[in-house]
């Protein structure tokens, strides 16, 4: 059965370039599917492991990524989501981390913990954002492709672009062997998306041309001129600090970020609360209640007054954020952050931020406007706290 006769079988959208490239590659060991942002790429791996658990038996799954936070609130809930909006019958075990589909397991487990993959064996290897995976774990990997299979094991591998020196460039993508297969996908092969993120995609050519090329066009780029590189990852976040601030940026297509910094001495641990769009006022309202924020301050966008007001009717002491882009950028450098582990968006916000490169390839003064929404929510926590607009603390 293809992605296209699922389709008839059950209606399910799908994007015919990642159809054919999985029906002709069924006995390749190795596939790589990257390219730019909106390419939906990560759906169709999912789909494609649905159908491959519906039409065998036995067979054993490994969807992975990195963290175990990230691949929680990326590829965990994805295939859950399919499954129910398919209406293919399915259990879940969440203690443990594996979907059952007919006699089919599919396990989510992340390369934090090696010994849980060690002495495994897999017929199927998803690696999801596969640029956070060094080569040896990508080696690692293809030794447990060992479980038996009349049909051709395979480990599929997604990501976008961003380090043309990266190993997957250098060891799979540019000579890829005669058990590799390569595919490179854009927003142009989705035909699903929404007109406004269409436009935020087209408009990074006016943006800078790095951004472009990896999250537009799809093509191998260099993240250099990085904004932060004062940080690193932490479990938790420690109970004695000196002072604790929110810092929050308003969305609606785009996510609204709410961030928690405990600031000691030098040093502000970073803990992601809120990243999530469609979220109305009352919406996040009726979040942060359940968050336990009591009367520390939350800076939030500026531009936003109305909405600032109503939380702060909400019984938050919610105030406007210091707007300036550069000096916020300077005082947050001169903290070392420690972000949380399970900050997942914040994370991959930092690692890609970076300042603007004009067509002639000068870097202005100026920040990349794009997948930025927990970098503005930190800034606002931090360089406010600084600044002019430390608040007398409102007493409910």
């Amino acid at each position: 059965m293809s992605l296209s006769a699922l389709v008839q079988e059950i209606r399910i959208p799908i994007i015919d370039v990642y159809d054919d490239f999985f029906q002709r590659n069924k006995e390749k060991l190795v596939l790589c599917v990257y390219g730019g942002a909106g390419s939906g790429k990560s759906y169709a791996v999912a789909q494609y492991l649905i159908l491959r658990a519906l039409e065998e038996r036995g067979k054993h799954f490994l969807i992975t990524r990195a963290t175990l936070p990230s691949l929680r609130l990326s590829c965990w809930m994805l295939i859950q989501h399919l499954l129910r909006e398919y209406g293919i019958p399915h259990a879940v075990n969440k203690s443990e981390f594996w979907i059952e589909i007919r006699d089919n397991k599919l396990f989510f487990k992340s390369l934090d913990d090696p010994e849980k993959i060690k002495s495994a064996e897999f017929n199927y290897i998803w690696m999801e954002e596969a640029t956070e995976f060094n080569y040896q774990d990508f080696l690692q990997l293809k030794l447990r492709l060992r479980r038996k299979n009349k049909l051709q094991n395979q480990i599929i591998l997604t990501f976008n672009p961003i380090d043309a020196y990266h190993w997957l460039k250098t060891q799979l993508v540019d000579t890829p062997a005669d058990n590799v297969a390569v595919l490179r996908t854009t927003y142009k092969e989705n035909p699903f998306l929404s007109a406004d993120y269409v436009q935020e995609l087209q408009r990074l050519s006016e943006v800078d041309e790095n951004y472009y090329r990896i999250y537009a066009l799809g093509e191998w780029g260099i993240l250099q001129n990085l904004i932060y590189t004062n940080w690193d990852v932490v479990d938790r976040v420690p109970e004695e600090v000196d002072q604790v601030v929110y810092g929050l940026d308003f969305g609606y297509n785009n996510p609204t970020a709410l961030v928690e910094v405990r600031i000691k001495e030098n040093e502000a641990w970073v803990r992601e609360l809120i990243y999530q769009s469609h979220l109305t006022n009352q919406d996040l309202i009726d979040l942060m209640k359940g968050l336990k924020i009591g009367h520390a301050p939350v800076y939030a966008d500026s531009s936003e007054p109305q909405r600032i007001e109503e939380l702060y009717k909400a019984g938050f002491n919610v105030y406007p954020a210091m707007k300036s882009v550069k000096d916020g950028i300077d005082r947050v450098k001169r903290y070392k952050l420690r972000i949380t582990k399970d900050s997942v968006n914040t994370l991959k916000e930092i690692r890609a931020y970076k300042w603007r490169e004009d067509k002639e390839g000068q870097v202005l003064d100026e920040p990349v406007k794009f997948n930025d929404h927990a970098m503005d929510a930190l800034r606002y926590a931090i360089a406010s706290m600084e600044g002019r607009n430390a608040p007398r603390i409102r007493i409910l």
